[in-house]
């Protein structure tokens, strides 16, 4: 049995604390060169398409409080093994590259403190962040608490320096239309975190209120404060020029503050960027621990250690695979991988959600979606036809690995089915 521990306080701690990551302090750079002033806009929508999912999560969490939670939820809802584990395997794939992703990003910002190799310093930063992991889910919680109240500090200043010059730019000025939507599907990155919450729901108290409501403020929390941030960033600086810069945030401070607040800023990054790779580490491992433990992984994946009570093995593999994925060395392309992976897995949470109204109608739902014809979920509906469009929006190199990766998955499941 998994450690019983976290509370709704905890619970939104670690979605704030996931959500408010690399994507915000990294990718803002990129997503400001598809979107221009534009950028809040990319927001906005990145929150839409997972405020939809975001309620499907939530009914279906109170459904099935489990770890492994997606793979559980497919599954339930089709009756189908193969189904239910490319969801799970996509999650896990999804979760070691974004550890990878992330990692990437707090050593571009150590690069510019310390002029440390980039490549090294996320590999340390991956063992460092999986043997706290192992310690245990208290002490990561605390840990996690500690750098998101960070984090959210470093956002707040940039919102202070930036919101006193409102309508210094046109909020509306953007390479294109497309661009924006290219934005979109690039920077709900920075949403990823929020479905993750679920994947703790063993080590969480009272799953059924607890996990919907966290859920829900998670988005609501990091949605007002994003859209504040990516006003107040292109008024400190132009968005052509936070476009190549390796440390946006930073650099966009220190138009104000000067090298000071470059430093404050990175320093303040690293915070934010460590705490999603740990939170990463820890929900990725409990999704291969719920799938070893329904037996659609290796058995082995599922032990716990028995001093610190965490999934020991699953947490070691998690690790060295993300290491493998940080010689990429490519943050954004590694970011859209994570975030293709993330809208097929959303788009068959939104379709379990819409099945399991008609197949279990009568079952126990301690939280339902709001906004239904009949048995027939609007916003699930929503949520699926939003996830295959921003689906649309990746280029063909990025479609196609994710192809393969599918592939290799039913690869992997056959060859476990046959031992």
């Amino acid at each position: 049995m998994l450690n019983r521990s976290v509370g709704l306080f905890g619970a939104v701690t670690y979605g704030v604390g996931i959500i408010l990551g690399a994507g915000i302090y990294v990718l803002i750079g990129p997503a400001t060169g598809l979107a221009g002033n534009s950028v809040w806009l990319s927001f906005i929508i990145g929150a839409l398409i997972s405020s939809f999912t975001g309620l499907s999560y939530a009914e279906l969490s109170t459904m099935f409080p489990k770890a492994a939670a997606e793979y559980i939820y497919v599954k339930r809802a089709f009756k189908n093994e193969l189904l239910a584990f490319l969801t799970g395997w996509l999650i896990v794939f999804s979760g070691i590259v974004s550890m990878s992703a992330v990692a990437l990003g707090f050593a571009s910002y150590f690069k510019a403190i310390f002029t440390f190799p980039i490549i090294l310093t996320a590999l340390i930063l991956v063992v460092l962040l999986s043997l706290l992991n192992f310690v245990g889910i208290e002490k990561s919680s605390t840990v996690n608490i500690i750098f998101t109240a960070i984090e959210i500090g470093g956002l707040l200043l940039v919102v202070i320096l930036g919101i006193g010059q409102i309508g210094a730019v046109n909020y509306l000025q953007a390479p294109s239309i497309s661009g924006i939507f290219a934005a979109a599907a690039l920077m709900f990155f920075a949403y990823l975190g929020f479905e993750d919450i679920v994947n703790i729901a063993e080590e969480t108290t009272n799953p059924q209120k607890n996990l919907p409501r966290a859920l829900i403020l998670s988005i609501i929390l990091t949605t007002v404060l994003y859209v504040l941030v990516a006003l107040a960033v292109v008024n400190l600086a132009d968005w052509q020029i936070l476009q190549v810069s390796d440390a946006p945030l930073s650099y966009a401070v220190s138009t104000v503050l000067g090298p000071n607040g470059f430093s404050i800023m990175s320093y303040i990054a690293l915070f934010a960027t460590a705490n999603t790779v740990l939170i990463t580490s820890i929900v990725g491992s409990r999704m291969i621990y719920g799938m070893a433990k329904d037996a659609a992984l290796p058995v082995f994946l599922s032990k716990i250690h028995e001093k610190t009570r965490t999934p020991w093995i699953a947490i070691l593999t998690m690790m060295i695979f993300s290491m493998f994925f940080i010689f990429l060395g490519d943050i954004e392309l590694v970011a859209n991988i994570t975030s293709l992976g993330v809208f097929i897995t959303f788009a068959l949470v939104n379709l379990s959600l819409i099945w399991l109204r008609y197949k279990k109608p009568k079952a126990k739902r301690p939280f339902r979606v709001p906004l239904n014809i009949g048995k027939f979920p609007v916003i699930a509906f929503f949520g699926l036809m939003s996830c295959l469009l921003m689906i649309t929006q990746f280029d063909v190199f990025v479609i196609i690995f994710g192809l393969i990766l599918l592939v290799l998955g039913v690869i992997v499941y056959r060859g476990i089915k046959n031992k």
